[in-house]
């Protein structure tokens, strides 16, 4: 199958979030005759900001639809007539979901079963639902939440009867330059002449904007049901990337937060069981498929993992440099990142 969305109908829960938004970019540059692209979500502030890009006399396909992905009612009549969704919305910041757990799970959770439900009750045929590395082997509550989410679409697809939907999960680490991550977290401290840093061995996966919206198209495109896509992608250390942004400043071990991890894992060991090689993306299978895996394997050439293999941002094969890291800044995060850095006489 080639992905087509010309004269098809998407809709994108937390649309105007920083993978939303660089979505909504990909879809009107390469599928110019899309039907329709909904961008659902619960801040009108943000909504009225990226209208103002995305008008409706330039992009007569846009819809902007205030709503919460916790109102189940909402979400069936924002969902009717459209073809696939891709669901981004969550609350995503660890430490704020370890102080306000209720919501947190209403969110990820709640907001989880009532985007399945209302894809079930419309004419939806694929489901993309978005993940964290976090929900592998979590600690936190956001990690468990999102976890509880993969578990819920990847069941989806035991509970649709005869209706041909598919739903598939993309997971993987820390976006480059999204909201609230370290990079822009780290551009806007080093202003102050030192940078907080939480752990010296922290390691994180790192991912691109762009990549994140390949994965998704791809798992869109490729998904047969109930797959966990998880991409391939380098790691760095926490204390390269303050060398990388401003390695004048000062460095201050403030402590992991709570609910943090030193490493991230995105396969366990025990995932291992039913983690197939797929090439540029690892899958992890649902336990009992509704497709034949013979099939699977040979259709994509599927190789299977060893047993015991995992997944882990600290002994990764794949490592990015201060340089590496500072080429990436420049060309996702921040354009004017080398002029800075010549201003400061920095290499």
């Amino acid at each position: 199958m080639q992905l087509d969305l010309n004269n098809k109908s998407i809709l994108i829960t937390g649309g105007t979030g920083s993978l939303g938004k660089a979505l909504t970019q990909r879809i009107f540059k390469d599928f110019p005759k899309v039907k329709r692209l909904v961008i659902f979500s619960r801040d009108e502030q943000k909504q009225f900001q990226m209208a103002q890009e995305y008008n409706g006399k330039a992009y007569p396909a846009i819809r902007f639809f205030i709503g919460d992905v916790r109102d189940r009612e909402r979400l069936t009549r924002a969902m009717k007539g459209i073809d696939y969704v891709i669901h981004a919305a969550a609350m995503k910041h660890v430490h704020i979901a370890e102080y306000n757990p209720s919501e947190c799970i209403k969110t990820n959770i709640g907001g989880a079963e009532n985007v399945i439900y209302a894809c079930l009750e419309t004419t939806v045929s694929r489901v993309v639902a978005l993940s964290t590395d976090k929900a592998c082997a979590p600690i936190n509550l956001y990690g468990a939440t999102k976890l509880t989410s993969d578990k819920l679409f990847v069941a989806a697809n035991n509970i649709k009867g005869s209706n041909p939907i598919k739903f598939s999960v993309v997971r993987y680490g820390n976006v480059m330059g999204s909201n609230g991550s370290v990079i822009p977290f780290f551009l806007n401290k080093r202003k102050e002449g030192y940078l907080p840093i939480t752990d010296p061995n922290m390691t994180r996966f790192n991912i691109s904007l762009e990549d994140g919206v390949d994965m998704i198209l791809h798992a869109l495109d490729n998904a047969w049901g109930g797959e966990i896509f998880v991409p391939k992608i380098p790691s760095y250390k926490l204390i390269q990337v303050a060398e990388a942004i401003a390695p004048a400043a000062e460095q201050k071990i403030v402590g992991i937060r709570p609910g943090e991890k030193v490493h991230e894992e995105m396969i366990t060991a025990s995932d291992s069981f039913l983690t197939y090689d797929l090439g540029k993306y690892y899958t992890i299978l649902p336990n009992v498929p509704n497709w034949n895996l013979e099939e699977f394997i040979k259709y994509f050439k599927a190789q299977k993992v060893e047993q015991g293999f995992s997944y882990n941002s600290g002994t990764n094969e794949e490592w990015l440099s201060v340089a590496d890291l500072r080429k990436l800044i420049k060309k996702h995060v921040d354009p004017t990142f080398n002029a800075l850095m010549q201003s400061e006489r920095i290499n």
